[in-house]
């Protein structure tokens, strides 16, 4: 072997001992990095606008999500308070709510607004939006000692959607009809089909289900009162932001990349209504047309809704101040480039 081929071969060990070593390095790095991704378990409810939450894991990025789902809102309210879970999807209404019991809740992101419906059981006959209509009967069971029956799931957005229309137009709910509270949506359709109440404000997809399976019928979408049809909202906790910043910008921004998704796919969105409810494809389509994906946060909506809320007597506090203090636009601002005053502030 001449001198030159022990060179050579020498530098050929030595380049393949490198590459070998770089590779390792690569490897145990990319190791690391997996190995320090924060993991958020985010909280989601049953409802049509709430299950696209489900789509967040696959569009995580710089994180990983554990989506867990629940079946209402005020069960991933209870879980997020108790530290089960890191971020939940709830409402504004539970925003409000949990500000209002001194509990430790910062809004970062919208979500989906509209899947709001009151609907009303066979045999009531109401025209669509006819509320002097409404109220005439309202008057006359009254008269006759058997008031009308009138149900919602206590403490969801549908609830405060419904009662702040009502008062609108002069019906009080707790004074003018029985309130029957059921807390889990999914229980309005066969509460309606048993003859137990009246009327009810429900959520998509259950609406749509009641509406097409012909179990009731259509008369308002409660929008109109201060809340308009803001529904749901992205909350944490401060400890959460605290200690996991950059997790929380990362699972803002899987929500963000889930409401640009919706916009231009529904094919999804109706395959996990499907998923998780076992309802027809249809009934999932029907639902999504009162649905609006939107991730901005909407302060002064949320100052009105507050002001109806303690108006209603839904709340004991004025937490207005703290509604507003606790609406942070820092990660949405980070993940869209966007100023807040392009976010809802």
């Amino acid at each position: 072997m001449t001198f030159r081929t022990t060179v050579l071969k020498t530098a050929i060990l030595k380049t393949a001992i490198l590459k070998t070593a770089v590779a390792a390095i690569l490897a145990l790095s990319a190791t690391a990095s997996a190995q320090a991704a924060d993991t958020i378990k985010l909280g989601f409810a049953k409802c049509a606008h709430c299950l696209p939450m489900a789509l967040t894991p696959g569009l995580a990025k710089g994180v990983e999500i554990e989506a867990i789902n629940f079946n209402s809102g005020n069960d991933v309210l209870t879980a997020l308070v108790s530290k089960s879970i890191d971020v939940a999807q709830v409402t504004y209404l539970h925003y409000i709510t949990a500000l209002d019991k001194g509990f430790d809740v910062v809004a970062v992101s919208g979500q989906v607004n509209g899947g709001s419906e009151i609907v009303t059981a066979k045999g009531i006959d109401l025209k669509a939006d006819d509320w002097d209509g409404l109220k005439a009967l309202i008057a006359a069971r009254k008269e006759k000692g058997e008031p009308l029956r009138v149900a919602a799931s206590r403490g969801n957005a549908q609830d405060i959607h419904m009662r702040g229309a009502l008062l609108k137009h002069g019906i009080n709910v707790n004074k003018d009809v029985q309130f029957v509270n059921i807390p889990n949506p999914s229980d309005h359709a066969a509460a309606l089909q048993r003859g137990e109440v009246d009327v009810i404000c429900t959520v998509e997809p259950f609406a749509s289900q009641i509406r097409q399976t012909g179990v009731g019928k259509h008369f308002a979408l409660p929008y109109d009162q201060a809340a308009g049809n803001l529904t749901n909202l992205i909350v944490t906790r401060s400890d959460v932001i605290k200690e996991h910043p950059k997790a929380v910008e990362a699972t803002v921004g899987s929500v963000v990349a889930m409401v640009e998704t919706l916009k231009s796919d529904q094919a999804a969105w109706v395959d996990v209504i499907n998923k998780y409810t076992g309802m027809d494809k249809a009934v999932a389509a029907e639902a999504l047309k009162n649905a609006s994906p939107d991730y901005a946060m909407h302060k002064d909506s949320t100052l009105a809704i507050a002001a109806m809320m303690r108006d209603l007597k839904y709340i004991s506090n004025d937490v207005s101040a703290k509604a507003e203090k606790n609406l942070d636009y820092r990660f949405l601002e980070a993940v869209t480039k966007k100023p807040k005053a392009d976010l809802g502030y």
